[in-house]
């Protein structure tokens, strides 16, 4: 009998866990996404539904899940936000959307959004980004739309982005980048529309006039 009552509690103790394997990656990335919310002011309330208290962020208005409720995509475009991004979005293994686009959001692009493996466009154009192109977004190998314009970038473009094989549309113009272009690798495919409104930024490198150089006053 105790033998029984033994084996009876331990399948109930399997079934939990079973059962809790899931939410524990939701609420991980549950709070990612409200760290996000408690780094930036929402006029608008359009983050009014992000409650942590929930089991996971899946019910949230603007975040979308695949059926392992995991975070797929981040509609925040034009929300009327500001304040900074946050390196914890990072940990959305399964992000392939992040739309943050003409907000009023300031400070740097962090380096921890190169582990979003999954990500295939990134739309941050058109708001007051500073710092440097993190060089860790080479690691995006399934990214596709790299749109960066309308911000307040400066230094220059990493060449390791060359590498992103995949990647269809490229936007830093209205920046404040210098150096050179890259023209090799992925970047052969774009034209200097994607540059344009750099003012320190010297030309192509392909044409000859200009070297890529790490060194100097470029930052």
């Amino acid at each position: 009998m105790a033998t029984c009552s033994l084996s009876s509690l331990l399948l109930l103790l399997l079934v939990h866990l079973l059962k809790v394997s899931g939410p524990v990656n939701a609420n991980e990335e549950g709070d990612a996404l409200y760290a996000l919310r408690r780094a930036v002011k929402d006029p608008g309330l359009v983050l009014q539904s992000w409650d942590p208290t929930l089991v996971d962020p899946c019910t949230w208005f603007h975040v979308t899940c695949d059926s392992d409720n995991r975070v797929t995509r981040l509609d925040l475009g034009n929300a009327r936000l500001s304040g900074r991004l946050v390196p914890e979005l990072g940990k959305l293994e399964r992000l392939q959307y992040l739309e943050l686009y003409m907000n009023e959001v300031m400070g740097p692009i962090p380096k921890e959004f190169g582990r979003l493996k999954s990500l295939v466009s990134l739309d941050l154009y058109h708001n007051n980004l500073t710092g440097s192109i993190p060089a860790s977004l080479s690691k995006l190998s399934n990214l596709k739309f790299l749109r960066l314009n309308g911000n307040r970038l400066s230094g220059r473009i990493p060449r390791e982005l060359m590498k992103l094989g995949n990647l269809k549309i490229l936007n830093v113009s209205n920046n404040d980048l210098c150096g050179t272009i890259p023209t090799s690798g992925s970047f052969s495919k774009f034209t200097e529309e994607s540059f344009v409104s750099n003012p320190r930024l010297e030309g192509p490198e392909l044409m000859g006039f200009v070297r890529y150089e790490t060194r100097g006053s470029c930052k």
